[in-house]
């Protein structure tokens, strides 16, 4: 539980539009995450309304996550308790 409570909920843009949260300890770690080549990898092949999130020329941000973003992600974590720490996806994913 107190482990929990030392996360912040962080939030990565893709050319300004929130797409995925997820928990980091600091904001340096946020940052590293954002930075991995794996996320945009992951960003690139994920599709929304049949286009990808992402593409090489698009800006990747993180920032704080906003309310209504930490409540989405505190709700779908806490419905897979083993998974908490993954990354939620704030908007509807093409199957």
């Amino acid at each position: 539980m107190a482990d929990e409570l030392s996360l912040s909920v962080f939030a990565i843009e893709v050319d300004r539009k929130p797409v995925v949260a997820f928990a980091a300890r600091k904001y340096s770690e946020a940052e590293a995450i954002c930075a991995d080549p794996r996320i945009r990898e992951k960003l690139d092949s994920a599709r929304s309304g049949g286009k990808p999130l992402c593409d090489e020329l698009a800006t990747l941000r993180v920032r704080l996550a906003s309310p209504d973003e930490r409540n989405r992600y505190r709700e779908q974590t806490s419905a897979r308790s083993a998974d908490a720490g993954l990354p939620v996806y704030l908007i509807d994913l093409d199957p």
